[in-house]
């Protein structure tokens, strides 16, 4: 929807990093030693305009305690706050807290987190099996098959306050636990406001993608406008990793049950998730190259779950503010975001980090560096779509004859368990290890995932 031209960034990739630190923290009496103590914080501001979306205006500041230096760069603690928003009703709104010296042993972590999104993607169940049709979202395949462009897209706002605590078995054995609540807020685009103050290039009042799954009977009525989910998780994680936010050796792989609730009229959606996520980190020089991948699995073990809820990835940890379906910036860079929406998905992400540059400015310890990767994704627990039974809710749907074929093309039985693939190059500037400003630019392998050929992520921290 979005063309690179409409949308003006404004200090997204460059960091602001103060001159000295707060008054009363220790200073590096040393610098030689690489070693950083007492407080150290990075800052990103964003200014950015969308033509549908409006302005965006916010910023990020992470910030880490390392105490007298001895656990560097492990910190004590980070606090992570990020408020964004736009003239239209999207943003982000969040507070995270980690650190395993708060409770002496044990690594806890708290995340509250609001995401207003106005223009949330929708592009159907099952990968491939929803063939994606670019035409309908983008005047410039002309106007005869042009819907809207926001025909794939619905209004997501979402509430998430969770709690994760891990403590160690034996070694690098340890146990995991955690609860939380999210709550969907879940409607059509709202097409009078995304037009609200525009003279021209206005939205048409048309039905987008969701709606029509509304009206097919893939998308239920109880679960059409979200609800209110509480839940708990526990499982085991194996961790060996040499530092968590940019290992150059070890492993991380974990193992762990996710169980969320519903009330009222959504009662029937109680449902059981088994994750699976191995992650290996190889020293092939030293810190500054390291080979690191990725393979990691979600699959619906009992119960139903809301098609929202089969699009949110359950972790242990909150690298990321939002882990959605698969496809974008958080999991398959250059496909699409929530592409791949089903009850269990598979992927695989492989990356070269490099470091090319390192060099100390303001007291501060830096490296520049390149990341090539390759990310992959594909259904492995698809939705049952019966496709007499969707033919005949098209027909009855007061679609004409035209329209009906053009749906009825929409979906195909083949496709279903291909991979999705993307492969790019990421740009990462650090500072003191921990904060890593990450640019990746990502290219599809197949036009199904993206018609786009400029595909660019702005990111705080690697991807895993």
């Amino acid at each position: 929807m979005e063309k690179p031209y409409r949308k003006f960034l404004i200090g997204c990739c460059i960091a602001f990093f103060p001159t000295a630190n707060a008054v009363g923290v220790q200073q590096d009496t040393i610098v030689e030693k690489k070693v950083k103590k007492g407080w150290n914080f990075g800052a990103l501001p964003s200014v950015s305009y969308d033509a549908d979306l409006g302005f965006q205006y916010g910023a990020l500041t992470n910030i880490y305690y390392y105490g007298d230096g001895t656990t560097y760069p492990e910190y004590l603690h980070s606090f992570y706050v990020e408020a964004s928003y736009t003239t239209k009703r999207s943003g982000l709104f969040r507070f995270f807290y980690d650190s395993k010296y708060l409770i002496p042993n044990h690594r806890l972590s708290a995340d509250i987190s609001y995401i207003p999104n106005a223009l949330c993607d929708f592009y159907g169940y099952n990968g491939y099996q929803s063939v994606y049709q670019p035409e309908w979202q983008n005047e410039k395949y002309g106007s005869e098959k042009y819907i809207s462009r926001v025909f794939y897209k619905y209004r997501s706002d979402l509430f998430r306050a969770a709690a994760d605590m891990e403590g160690t078995i034996i070694g690098h054995l340890k146990w995991n636990a955690g609860l939380g609540v999210l709550g969907y807020m879940i409607d059509n685009v709202d097409i009078n406001l995304l037009n609200k103050g525009k003279k021209e290039n206005l939205l048409p009042e048309t039905d987008g993608l969701y709606q029509k799954y509304i009206d097919w009977g893939l998308i239920q009525p109880e679960e059409q406008n979200g609800g209110w989910h509480p839940y708990i998780r526990g499982g085991l994680s194996y961790d060996s990793r040499d530092i968590r936010a940019n290992p150059s050796r070890g492993i991380y792989s974990d193992l762990f049950l996710t169980y969320s609730a519903a009330f009222g009229q959504q009662k029937s959606y109680n449902n059981l998730l088994l994750n699976a996520n191995f992650r290996h980190y190889i020293s092939i020089w030293k810190k500054d190259v390291v080979l690191a991948y990725r393979l990691g699995i979600q699959t619906s073990l009992a119960g139903n779950a809301p098609f929202y809820l089969n699009g949110y990835q359950n972790t242990l940890f909150f690298q990321r503010s939002l882990y959605e379906a698969l496809g974008g910036g958080n999991s398959l860079r250059g496909i699409m975001r929530n592409r791949i929406l089903a009850r269990g998905v598979a992927m695989a992400n492989i990356e070269l980090r490099t470091r090319l540059v390192k060099f100390d400015f303001i007291r501060q310890h830096f490296y520049i560096g390149l990341a090539p990767f390759l990310d992959a994704g594909m259904v492995v627990q698809p939705y049952h779509i019966d496709a007499d039974k969707l033919q005949n809710a098209i027909a009855t749907n007061n679609e004409n004859k035209k329209q009906q074929d053009a749906y009825n093309d929409y979906f195909t039985e083949s496709g279903t368990y291909r991979p999705h693939m993307a492969a790019g190059i990421g740009l990462k500037a650090a500072m003191n290890e921990n904060f890593v400003v990450s640019v990746d630019y990502a290219l599809p392998l197949n036009k199904q995932d993206n018609d786009k050929m400029f595909n660019l992520y702005i990111k705080i921290g690697y991807l895993f």
